[in-house]
């Protein structure tokens, strides 16, 4: 029964995307960013200093310049994509700013969507993106890390908290109008920070007949290898990790977030259907239909089909997982060659209308008050 509807899914995605590739990031302003730390529940994931790092994105005064978004050595980045001006003024505006919170896939960066980040600030948006410790490129990764998904629901509330008690920032927010949008496992966060909840006992019987799937592989957590393992041995010597484990069947919702965007949304066979059946804020769902990391059968379907009222657009079989990374650069292809298979101006054309939709949605589920 899903088949079918998942191929007029596709079909669906595949006139959007002829529609929307064309449509350019609006520039309304121009963008500024600036690092932030903010306290949270750290340590138990590696990270001693109780302190979350976080990008905050913004519209930047007119007339700043901007210059290409890179990461990387100087001079010879391995991701470049958006321009933005480091620790410019903010702009001002007649009224509050709706607020979006961000987060990464397994071992990226708060950087990984500055494509997005970028967009919805230009917009008249501003956002703030996380590095998730113990599973983010900047610090040594953990089984912690890897595997208490739930934890990363709470680091986007613990942003929330410290962007809204920042003096020059939480002015400027308007408390009912804060959303969330993430990617692969930062797409299930953005669902749990709606309400869905994940038992990792779920994984093992959908393992036990897609073996080869990444989800059940090395392949979904690349710098935790033998990760299930480990975790086991964790669970049984480590009383707080067995603690934070136990806190998966809680629900982690955050009742500030009021709509959530998610892209390529991980775990789907360990989500319960009934928490998303209880989510209760509007949600968008995006997803390449060649993703072979995250299959859209398995994951984003099964995601929006549980959803009340969910939005689902599936790009065509070229788009695939990476896709949704920031471009890679000729060194970045070199040096990173499975995630920057399909750099280049498709990969471009992608992230804008994807980053249209996200504008869009936001607009039409944080509205701002007549």
């Amino acid at each position: 029964m899903q088949f079918p509807y998942a191929k007029r899914l596709a079909l669906f995605g595949a006139l959007c995307f002829g529609l929307a590739a064309g449509v350019a990031a609006a520039a309304d302003a121009p963008v500024g960013y600036r690092y932030l730390s903010v306290a949270g529940n750290t340590a138990l994931r590696g990270n001693t200093s109780g302190k979350l790092t976080v990008i905050v994105w913004y519209p930047a005064v007119a007339g700043t310049t901007v210059r290409p978004i890179e990461v990387g050595p100087p001079g010879a980045p391995f991701f470049v994509e958006g321009e933005a001006a480091q620790d410019a003024a903010i702009a001002p505006a007649p009224a509050r700013l709706p607020f979006i919170v961000v987060s990464h896939g397994t071992g990226g960066t708060a950087m990984d969507l500055s494509w997005l980040c970028a967009s919805l600030a230009a917009h008249g948006y501003l956002v703030a993106s996380v590095d998730h410790p113990g599973n983010n490129a900047l610090e040594a990764p953990t089984v912690a890390g890897a595997t208490l998904w739930w934890l990363r629901a709470d680091d986007l509330s613990h942003v929330i908290d410290g962007v809204l008690a920042q003096a020059d920032l939480g002015t400027r927010v308007d408390p009912k109008r804060i959303g969330a949008a993430g990617f692969s496992l930062g797409g299930y966060t953005v669902l749990a920070i709606a309400g869905a909840r994940a038992n990792p006992a779920l994984i093992a019987p959908y393992c036990a007949h897609h073996p080869a799937t990444p989800l059940c592989t090395d392949e979904a957590t690349p710098t935790v290898p033998n990760v299930a393992a480990r975790a086991a041995a964790l669970a049984s010597s480590d009383p707080a990790y067995r603690a934070a484990e136990a806190a998966n069947a809680e629900s982690h919702r955050d009742p500030r977030v009021r709509a959530v965007f998610s892209i390529a949304p991980a775990l789907g066979p360990a989500i319960l259907p009934e928490s998303l059946a209880s989510i209760a804020v509007p949600v968008e769902l995006v997803a390449g239909f060649g993703d072979p990391i995250l299959p859209v059968a398995d994951n984003v379907i099964p995601d929006a089909l549980a959803i009340p009222d969910a939005q689902l657009t599936l790009w065509p079989k070229s788009v695939g997982h990476y896709t949704f990374l920031t471009d890679c650069t000729p060194a970045g292809a070199r040096a990173f060659a499975p995630i920057c298979s399909d750099a280049g101006a498709g990969r471009v054309g992608v992230h804008r209308a994807t980053a249209a939709l996200a504008r869009d949605f936001f607009d039409r589920t944080l509205p701002a008050a007549r």
